[in-house]
Protein backbone atom coordinates (compact mmCIF):
# COMPACT_ATOMS: atom_id res chain seq x y z
CA UNK A 1 0.00 0.00 0.00
CA UNK A 2 1.22 3.52 -0.70
CA UNK A 3 2.61 5.65 1.48
CA UNK A 4 0.84 9.25 2.29
CA UNK A 5 2.72 12.15 3.38
CA UNK A 6 0.81 15.36 4.11
CA UNK A 7 2.12 18.70 3.71
CA UNK A 8 1.25 21.63 4.92
CA UNK A 9 3.35 24.54 2.67
CA UNK A 10 3.97 27.72 4.07
CA UNK A 11 3.39 30.96 1.63
CA UNK A 12 6.55 32.39 0.85
CA UNK A 13 6.18 36.30 -0.42
CA UNK A 14 9.19 37.44 -2.39
CA UNK A 15 9.42 41.04 -3.58
CA UNK A 16 11.36 41.34 -6.96
CA UNK A 17 11.86 44.44 -9.22
CA UNK A 18 11.30 44.01 -12.69
CA UNK A 19 12.44 46.68 -15.86
CA UNK A 20 8.85 48.38 -16.89
CA UNK A 21 9.66 47.32 -20.48
CA UNK A 22 9.16 43.49 -19.30
CA UNK A 23 7.06 43.81 -16.30
CA UNK A 24 3.33 43.76 -18.09
CA UNK A 25 4.35 41.08 -20.45
CA UNK A 26 5.55 39.44 -17.64
CA UNK A 27 2.49 39.94 -15.60
CA UNK A 28 0.17 39.07 -18.45
CA UNK A 29 2.43 35.70 -18.46
CA UNK A 30 2.11 34.93 -15.09
CA UNK A 31 -1.71 35.09 -15.14
CA UNK A 32 -2.40 32.61 -17.71
CA UNK A 33 -0.17 30.46 -15.85
CA UNK A 34 -2.03 30.74 -13.14
CA UNK A 35 1.18 31.71 -11.38
CA UNK A 36 0.24 34.89 -9.85
CA UNK A 37 -2.31 36.52 -7.70
CA UNK A 38 -3.15 40.28 -7.69
CA UNK A 39 -4.46 41.41 -4.51
CA UNK A 40 -6.73 43.91 -3.56
CA UNK A 41 -5.30 47.00 -1.63
CA UNK A 42 -4.05 44.56 1.25
CA UNK A 43 -4.10 47.43 3.57
CA UNK A 44 -1.38 48.65 2.69
CA UNK A 45 -2.36 52.69 2.02
CA UNK A 46 0.00 55.58 2.81
CA UNK A 47 -1.07 57.41 5.88
CA UNK A 48 -2.55 60.96 5.34
CA UNK A 49 0.50 62.52 7.21
CA UNK A 50 3.10 60.71 4.60
CA UNK A 51 1.23 62.02 2.10
CA UNK A 52 1.23 66.00 3.52
CA UNK A 53 4.84 65.69 4.24
CA UNK A 54 5.96 64.42 0.91
CA UNK A 55 4.53 67.42 -0.86
CA UNK A 56 5.76 69.76 1.74
CA UNK A 57 8.90 68.53 0.93
CA UNK A 58 7.99 68.63 -3.06
CA UNK A 59 7.14 72.21 -2.57
CA UNK A 60 10.20 72.92 -0.80
CA UNK A 61 12.59 71.17 -2.99
CA UNK A 62 11.04 72.82 -5.88
CA UNK A 63 11.56 76.12 -4.06
CA UNK A 64 15.29 75.92 -3.51
CA UNK A 65 16.52 72.71 -6.15
CA UNK A 66 20.04 73.29 -5.55
CA UNK A 67 19.38 71.42 -1.83
CA UNK A 68 18.61 68.26 -3.62
CA UNK A 69 21.48 65.34 -3.78
CA UNK A 70 21.90 62.61 -6.07
CA UNK A 71 20.81 58.56 -4.95
CA UNK A 72 24.25 58.19 -4.91
CA UNK A 73 25.52 60.98 -1.77
CA UNK A 74 22.28 60.01 -0.10
CA UNK A 75 22.90 56.34 0.27
CA UNK A 76 26.46 56.88 0.96
CA UNK A 77 24.74 59.42 3.79
CA UNK A 78 22.66 56.90 4.75
CA UNK A 79 25.08 54.17 5.04
CA UNK A 80 27.34 56.17 7.35
CA UNK A 81 24.48 56.85 9.38
CA UNK A 82 23.95 52.76 10.07
CA UNK A 83 27.68 52.60 10.88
Amino acid sequence: MPLKISRVMAVTTYHIRIKKSYATAIIKDLQKLDALELLPDAGFEVPEWQKKEVRKRIRELKKNPAKAISWEEADKKIKQLAK
